[in-house]
Formats: structure tokens, C-alpha cells, sequence
């Protein structure tokens, strides 16, 4: 593991260090942590090799396309509480009209072809740099529970501890490639100050890439402001380490909170993940041709301003699409109608040469049960076959996002190796194609003392870590565990043998300070 200090720890301008470490087929399964419990070797990104899933034809995707220009031209988008940024749209021939912007045909597209296609974001280990875009997908953990379900079965408001845990799960797991941003909300630390300690944890007990705050414009400040104390002030203009969330208030509303932090991080060079937050039929149409529309317009009116705010800051078109039952109004998941959206908003973010983030492990279910599976599997197999590139609430998720699991966390971590090992395709190596092996066995025998199963036999296929396939009378002398409870001790165990990754004692010292010289600048807020 590389020492962390920024003149060792980071790549240089270009340099793509998450390339040449992507998975290539033989994706582990997360089973207990080497000895000395430091983290699994990483792969950084996972390169597909099976083609993507189409959403939409040519002719209905060009329909969707013209129906979201007409959207941006006719209806328009407010751009709420924000003189700066209605000043910049008039300026780039957009019509505002009060706080609503009305779009001339193409000139959102126009705009975003400064934008990059992929990128590189670096994380303070070069080691674990991910390729964000192209052919990678990279996983990363659930985004903004309030609440936990925790490893003694209690649903209770999260803390800093548990965000910490999530952290040092999400770094020790192998099939997770980015440590992500608000694992879960730790309400025990005032409102105003969190961002300082959830950043501050991402960075000392994690060395992969990770997300920055966007609650306000002054935390995001605050997060660029310790990203420069790690990686260096030139190094952060000139090159991607964070990549945030930016969250449109649909229908077709930016709001001051969401666009202040866009700027904050559009002006570092830093990626903002324009994203819809929809559940359809409270806020887009009940019909997916429709909620696509929505979903292009609100993308193109918020990615393209952050190319207004600096051409060639990197910008990814992100969708979380979810239904909801029309007969109680709760968010339903693992529904063929979101599904579709994403392949749909896949093949439209590729048109716009836009890396894409959707989907991950969604789940209504209270606990990690049967439920929580099938929703989670659903939704997990679509966002893979459709090319996503930064999977945002890959493990984790329970209750509709209300809710960060341990329990869930160990089991989406398991089935996310599966996804790396499928989406690498087929290998056709001489030693995959197994002529060696049909000649040696011939007809009529068995494979299972041949010399190409014995040379391959611990890599052949994946091996799931949470699964039971031992017999029944083993599985009842053992305890009779389910699925949960395995994933149960799985976490203890990892928690357990947690070693935290290097991090530069001047470094830390001054992330310190700066987290002291801001939590002392002002009063406690708990709202």
C-alpha cells in the first residue's frame, strides 16, 4: 500500500492508475479479511465486456429527445433563489423569464460538449483510482439513511460510529470500488458541523475515492478545502478526487442548496452527478416514456450549467427512478417500470457522451429478508446490463433508503462480485476454451480429476461468501443460520480485524486543525 502523502499517493495529471487494475473476470468473493485485517488488493473499477441493454429504439429514443427539447424550451426549468446563475443562462442566450429558464433547441447540448466522456478520480492510494465513464462500473455504498439496522437486530438513529463502520466495511470489501459520501446520517453530531467528521472519516479510514457534502454551499467549500490538504491545492485544480451528488427538486426545480454546491464543485474541476430524484407518479409521469422526457430535460438544464460555471468540469447524467403504489403512495422497488428507465437514460447519456449513474440494491423491505432480495436483485441486474458506470446505493440499502443495514451491506457486497464476474463476459483464453481438458476426459467420463480442473478449480467460479450450499445435516449442526445471520457474523468479523490505512501524520494533523478552526467558528445547530 502506498504511503499517503500527495506526492506519493497521487498520480500525476493524466496518469490513469484504475486502469491497469480493473477486474478481468475473477471477481472474489468478500469473504474474511487477509491476516492483520488489512484490506483486500482493490479492483478499482470493473471493465465490462458484455454489451449494454438498449432502453428505447432509435426512432422512440429520438422522440424522447425531441419531446425533452420541447420540455426545456416551452414549460422550462426553474432555477430557484440563484441571481448568479439566472444572470449566466441569460448571458448564454437561454430566456429567463423570473426565475424560470426557457432553452433554445440545442443549446444545452452545444454547451456540454466540453464536457469529458470519462475520467479518472483519484483517490489519495493511486492504487484505488477509478476510471469514472467508458467501459467501467464503479460500486459504491448506500447514500443517506437517517436510521440504522444494527448487528444486535435494533433499527435506531445512526451515529458517527456507525458511519465509521460503514466506511471501514466499504474499504475492506473488494467489490467496492469508491467509498461514497453519506453512508448514513450520524444525527449525533449538530447539522452544521457532520460534514466535517463524515469527510474527515472517509479520508482516515479509507483510502479509496469518495464523495464531498452538498447540504450547503459552504460545506462543500469545506470539503474542497480538505481536499486540498490531502492531494495538494494544484494538484485538486487539475485533477478529479471528488465526485458529489447534485440532486434536481423534480419536477424541473434547481434549487439555491443544489446549485450552490454545483458551483462550488464545478469551479474546482470537480464532478457533480446531475440527477432527477423521482418517484414516479408523485413527481413524473406515471408512464416511463414519460418520466424519460422529464429526466433528459432536468439532466440537460442542470449538467450543462456546470459547464456555464467551468467548461470541462467533469459532470456524470445520473437518474434514481423509482415508482409508487397508487394505492398507499410509499415508493415501491425491483418494478419493471424503473428498469426500464434506466436502460432507457443509459442509451441517453451515452448519445450525450456523459458517463452514467443509476440504481444499485433499492429494497422496500424492513429487513434483510426474501423482499430485500428479489427488489435488490432486480434492480441490480437492470443497472449493470444497462452500462452504469457509478452505481450509487450498491450496498446497504433497506426500507426505501430510510435505513443503512450491516446485515444487507454483507449480502449486497457478496452479490456485487457476482455482477463484476458477470459483466467481464466470456473468457476465451486458450485456457477457457478447455480443448486440453474435452481431450483429456473424452466421452463417457468426468471432469473432476482432469488437470485442467485441478489448475482451476479455486478460480472457476465464484465462490459467495454469505450463500449456505453445504448439506442439510451440516447446515442444521452449525446452527441453522439464514442468510442474515451469516452476513451478521461476516460484519463482526471485518469490524473485528479492521486495520486503518496509512495516512500521513502532517496530513491528519492539519485536517485536524482545519475541523477544529471551523467546529469552533460557530454554534451548534441540530436543524
Amino acid at each position: 500500500m502506498d504511503d499517503t502523502s500527495p506526492s506519493d499517493a497521487t498520480p500525476q495529471a493524466g496518469e490513469g492508475g484504475g486502469r491497469r487494475n480493473r477486474a478481468s473476470g475473477g471477481a472474489a468473493a468478500p469473504g474474511p479479511p487477509p491476516s492483520g485485517g488489512a484490506a483486500p488488493a482493490a479492483r478499482p473499477s470493473n471493465t465490462r465486456q458484455n454489451p449494454v441493454g438498449e432502453g428505447v429504439g432509435e426512432g422512440r429514443r429520438a422522440l424522447i429527445e425531441a419531446n425533452a427539447d420541447t420540455v426545456l424550451e416551452e414549460v422550462g426549468i426553474d432555477f430557484r433563489d440563484d441571481a448568479e446563475a439566472l444572470a449566466m443562462w441569460r448571458d448564454a442566450g437561454a430566456d429567463v423569464k423570473g426565475e424560470q429558464v426557457h432553452f433554445p433547441k440545442g443549446l444545452c447540448r452545444a454547451l456540454l460538449k466540453t464536457a469529458p466522456s470519462q475520467y479518472i478520480q483519484h483517490a489519495r492510494n493511486r492504487e484505488r483510482n477509478v476510471q469514472i465513464g467508458g467501459d467501467a462500473t464503479v460500486f459504491a455504498p448506500v447514500y443517506g439513511p437517517p436510521f440504522v439496522h444494527d448487528l444486535n437486530g435494533e433499527r435506531r438513529y445512526a451515529t458517527i460510529e456507525d458511519f465509521r463502520n460503514f466506511v471501514k466495511l466499504a474499504y475492506m470489501a473488494p467489490s467496492v470500488h469508491h467509498s461514497g459520501g453519506t453512508v448514513c446520517e450520524p444525527v449525533d453530531v449538530p447539522v452544521n458541523k457532520r460534514h466535517l467528521d463524515m469527510v474527515y472519516s472517509h479520508i482516515k479510514y479509507s483510502d479509496k475515492p469518495f464523495m464531498g457534502s452538498v447540504t450547503a454551499p459552504e460545506r462543500a467549500e469545506d470539503t474542497v478545502a480538505m481536499a486540498k490538504i490531502v492531494f495538494g491545492e494544484d494538484f485538486v485544480d487539475k485533477n478529479t478526487v471528488l465526485t458529489s451528488l447534485i440532486n434536481a427538486n423534480s419536477p424541473m426545480v434547481w434549487d439555491e442548496t443544489m446549485l450552490g454546491a454545483a458551483k462550488v464543485y464545478a469551479r474546482n474541476n470537480q464532478a457533480c452527478i446531475i440527477t432527477p430524484f423521482i418517484l414516479a407518479g408523485a413527481m413524473s409521469p406515471v408512464t416511463v416514456a414519460g418520466t424519460l422526457t422529464q429526466v433528459l430535460a432536468e439532466v440537460l438544464s442542470g449538467a450543462a450549467f456546470t459547464q456555464l460555471v467551468r467548461p470541462g468540469a467533469p459532470v456524470l447524467f445520473g437518474t434514481f427512478a423509482s415508482s409508487i403504489s397508487m394505492q398507499s403512495g410509499a415508493p415501491t422497488f425491483g418494478t419493471p417500470e424503473p428498469s426500464l428507465v434506466s436502460y432507457g437514460a443509459a442509451q441517453l447519456a451515452r448519445r450525450l457522451g456523459l458517463p452514467f449513474r443509476t440504481g444499485g440494491s433499492l429494497c422496500a423491505s424492513k429487513l434483510p429478508d426474501a423482499q430485500a432480495a428479489y427488489e435488490s436483485a432486480n434492480t441490480l441486474n437492470s443497472t449493470v446490463l444497462a452500462g452504469t458506470n457509478f452505481v450509487l446505493h450498491a450496498a446497504g440499502w433497506l426500507e426505501g433508503g430510510l435505513v443503512s443495514s450491516y446485515e444487507k451491506f454483507m449480502m449486497d457486497i457478496d452479490q456485487l462480485g457476482m455482477m463484476q464476474k458477470m459483466a467481464a463476459g466470456v473468457d476465451l483464453s486458450e485456457n477457457a476454451q478447455a480443448l486440453d481438458a474435452i481431450r483429456e476426459v473424452g466421452p463417457g467420463s468426468h471432469y473432476l480429476g482432469c488437470a485442467h480442473t485441478q489448475a482451476n478449480f479455486q478460480t472457476a467460479f465464484y465462490r459467495s461468501s454469505i450463500a449456505d450450499n453445504n448439506s442439510y445435516e451440516q447446515w442444521d449442526a452449525e446452527g441453522r443460520k439464514d442468510a442474515a445471520a451469516r452476513a451478521n457474523g461476516l460484519a463482526r468479523q471485518w469490524l473485528e480485524n479492521y486495520v486503518a490505512p496509512p495516512l500521513d501524520e502532517g496530513i491528519d494533523e492539519a485536517l485536524l486543525a482545519f475541523i477544529r478552526q471551523k467546529k469552533e467558528s460557530m454554534p451548534d445547530a441540530f436543524t
